[in-house]
């Protein structure tokens, strides 16, 4: 098909759906209560329906009141067996794939149940949703006279007791529909690699032949492909590359650390950044505006959410729908899916920006993390990792916090802890050698970002001098059992701080 007549048709029907959008702006209550009643009717004979007596279709009220809040570790022997071939247990049609995400307290990696249904209704329909929100908002767009220079973390799907498991991304291009294929680069072939820094140069091979339109991928990821595309073209900027280059559709980690060397990398006024906010349990959010920094929940995707208020004091006793939330509360997001997780706890937290329409911010996850990479650091890592690190090397540890080193030009990123032990390693350079080993056994998608150093450089460690930490919390005003240290951050104001005592 001749790529001027793809761009028109392409356009026509994705702006159609935009009529569709505007049925949840009008009547989005009435959405979410539809959809809830359709994931209950469609799970009435199976384990779980039965169990909580969804043939009778309860109101949100008795649904809340029968089914509980549920974590992955809650429901994992549930999977398992799905896994193990079992069907029937949570969702009615046949699962045959799993998303492997990292993050849990007990694992090392979760499997994310995909079905059919959130293939079709939530993830696919979500990328057709961003393009059309897009066109809705820039009319004179040519994103179709081109290609979308796509970068996922995928890796191979890995068959398991018949069924599959690997990255969502894997997943998603092995089921892709023509469209997406005909409109992307590169090939399935290539997106579907394994090894990474075989995988970038056949990327570069094949995209900077084409005219492309625009990207999609994680901030930091992404960020490492283009400069390699500059460095083997020899150009100053993107733009020297592909002239029409219009917008970056980017998600998975914040993109606040980035901004600033993707519009160097970018140097056009009217160039355009979208966010979007999907994991492997969904696709949840998208940008809808231009120049914002907000996302509209997208709530027709099979997807029924519930939100737990946050306050100084931690999370509320109880769950509550759509109706009931406020602006500016932080909130737990709880989710019930077309894939079958019922009241799923996803672990991030949003706060309301807007409720006409329904949108949203992420302010982060319900626990302490480094998310800065794709690396999804939690806690639960970090002290399992110096856990163990200490036993090896005799090393007693009293207080400790991490953070991320941004990424600056060329220089790729890190991990900088600061650690203040009551028993010294002989070594602080072996120590930091064996915590960084035992982060990647804990961490599939820290030891994906470890690989090579393609994203992460080996982490650096800084020995506090005695009672650094308590001196800190002395400054601030907070000694006492109820104060405690941020262990784990996304930005380096409380290292930096911690840094600068140091010496003193």
């Amino acid at each position: 098909m001749p790529i001027p007549l793809f761009n028109s048709i392409a356009s026509w029907l994705l702006r159609k759906r935009y009529h569709q959008i505007e049925l949840f702006l009008k009547y989005p209550l009435d959405v979410q209560d539809e959809v809830l009643r359709q994931l209950m009717d469609f799970s009435k004979d199976t384990m779980i329906g039965k169990q909580y007596g969804f043939q009778d279709l309860p109101k949100y009220e008795e649904f809340r009141s029968r089914v509980p809040i549920v974590t992955y570790e809650e429901i994992a022997p549930l999977i398992e067996r799905t896994r193990r071939g079992e069907q029937n247990l949570f969702w009615p049609t046949t699962i045959k794939w799993f998303a492997k995400s990292s993050g849990t307290t007990n694992a090392k990696s979760k499997f994310i149940p995909v079905s059919t249904e959130a293939l079709e209704d939530c993830h696919y329909k979500s990328s057709k949703d961003l393009l059309c929100l897009y066109l809705n908002n820039n009319e004179n767009s040519q994103l179709f006279t081109g290609k979308s220079l796509r970068l996922g973390g995928s890796k191979e799907l890995y068959e398991d007791n018949g069924t599959f498991f690997g990255d969502l991304s894997a997943i998603l291009i092995d089921n892709m529909p023509l469209w997406a294929e005909y409109s992307s680069t590169p090939s399935n072939k290539v997106s579907l690699m394994t090894e990474w820094e075989s995988k970038l140069e056949a990327i570069i091979e094949e995209s900077i032949r084409e005219n492309v339109t625009s990207l999609a991928g994680v901030p930091s990821w992404m960020l490492v492909l283009l400069n390699q595309v500059l460095e083997k073209t020899g150009k100053n900027h993107l733009f020297e590359i592909w002239e029409n280059l219009e917008v970056y559709f980017h998600g998975g980690v914040s993109f606040t650390p980035y901004k600033n060397q993707y519009k160097k990398l970018l140097p056009r006024k009217k160039f355009n950044f979208y966010e979007t906010y999907n994991a492997s349990e969904g696709f949840f959010g998208i940008q809808d505006q231009n120049n914002s920094d907000e996302l509209l929940l997208m709530l027709d995707y099979g997807i029924f959410y519930e939100f737990i208020p946050i306050d100084a004091n931690g999370e509320g006793d109880q769950a509550i729908p759509l109706w009931e939330v406020q602006l500016g509360v932080n909130y737990a997001m709880i989710i019930t899916t077309n894939a079958g997780l019922w009241r799923y706890k996803i672990g991030d937290t949003i706060r309301f920006t807007s409720k006409s329409p329904y949108r949203i911010k992420i302010t982060g996850r319900t626990k302490h993390h480094i998310n800065v990479f794709g690396e999804e650091l939690i806690i639960e890592n970090a002290e399992e990792a110096l856990k163990q690190v200490c036993l090896k090397t005799e090393a007693e540890i009293m207080d400790y916090t991490a953070a991320p080193i941004f990424m600056t030009g060329k220089e790729k990123g890190a991990h900088e802890w600061i650690i203040e032990f009551r028993k010294l390693p002989e070594d602080i350079a072996y120590f930091t050698e064996m915590l960084d080993n035992a982060l990647k056994a804990l961490n599939s998608d820290y030891e994906a970002k470890r690989y090579n150093n393609i994203t992460l450089k080996m982490p650096k460690v800084h020995v506090a001098r005695e009672n650094l930490f308590h001196h800190w919390l002395k400054s601030k005003n907070k000694l006492g059992g109820q104060h405690k240290i941020p262990r784990l951050s996304n930005d380096r104001d409380c290292l930096e701080e911690l840094l600068s005592m140091n010496t003193l």
